[in-house]
């Protein structure tokens, strides 16, 4: 599961909370205030390391950002942070089929929307013939960078719940461009965090079937270069979807212990951290069993 974006909340999604919190209109709120409230929630959720606290709450989270979508549907922060919100709580949390694929279809939905606001020549081209898809997304500038990513978030994660579907499946290749994009306007954004969706996406498919296995694990570690390697979902991303597929176990192993072993107290990472190991441990204590096959 790529990183969960939640610092989209210091822009949009906590004002809500404040807001809705409050009973009140946002213009009744004192800015420095607000601020120094939004700025400890996000700490809060993003320092938490207790995941299943975090799960729990976040569905509050989500209707509270559909409701002021709903009040200011054409808000591109909220729209970003709908889409990060929902594609990240469905890769992290969401286990039933169904119930995920609803879900990110919904973040999918925000993240098409935050582009095309930020961007009005985006608008409708998601249905375009590829190539010309393409070229509406290569002329994208970098001050555009955080809702294009946020639609590839939400799009990347879409096609991974839906992996399974052929039709979905087909679409990785237009998130592959919209990442592509991202690298080369900006390839340290969020610590590289396009190269790990990149990686995800190239491990897919199996070489034999066309994919790109190889290319993911160039992306994964250039993620886990950029990110200074305290990111360890990276490398439980990179164990799970690169070695497994290509039955490397000498790699999984060494990977999984690597991030069992690390101090997962890094700011603003301690969640994602402690999900990762927690991962971690499943993966490796399965490893027998599944390069036993």
């Amino acid at each position: 599961m790529p990183r969960i974006n939640l610092r989209y909340f210091r822009s949009a999604a906590p004002i809500a909370v404040v807001c809705l919190l409050l009973f009140t209109g946002c213009s009744t709120v004192i800015a420095p205030v607000t601020s120094r409230v939004t700025e400890g929630l996000t700490s809060a959720v993003l320092d938490h390391n207790d995941p299943e606290t975090v799960r729990q709450g976040a569905p509050a989270y989500l209707l509270m950002v559909d409701a002021m979508i709903a009040g200011d549907p054409d808000n591109t922060g909220l729209l970003i942070a709908g889409a990060q919100l929902y594609s990240s709580y469905t890769s992290g949390f969401v286990e039933e089929q169904e119930r995920a694929s609803r879900l990110a279809e919904r973040g999918r939905s925000y993240g098409w929307r935050a582009i095309c606001e930020d961007e009005p020549t985006t608008c409708d081209s998601w249905h375009l013939p590829f190539d010309e898809f393409q070229a509406v997304i290569n002329t994208i500038q970098r001050k555009h960078v955080p809702a294009l990513f946020a639609a590839g978030v939400s799009w990347a994660t879409w096609v991974k719940v839906n992996r399974d579907d052929w039709i979905a499946v087909a679409d990785k290749a237009r998130v592959e461009v919209i990442m592509l994009r991202v690298t080369a306007l900006d390839e340290d954004y969020l610590d590289g965090a396009a190269y790990t969706y990149l990686g995800v996406l190239n491990s897919i498919i199996p070489a034999a079937l066309g994919g790109k296995p190889e290319q993911g694990r160039k992306d994964f570690e250039r993620a886990i270069e950029l990110s200074g390697g305290k990111d360890l979902m990276t490398k439980v991303l990179l164990a799970k979807e690169y070695a497994r597929m290509v039955f490397d176990r000498e790699l999984h192993d060494r990977l999984l212990q690597e991030v069992i072993d690390a101090d997962p107290d890094v700011p603003d990472l301690v969640l994602l951290n402690s999900m990762a190991q927690a991962q971690a441990r499943i993966l490796l204590a399965e490893s027998d069993e599944y390069f036993a096959e």
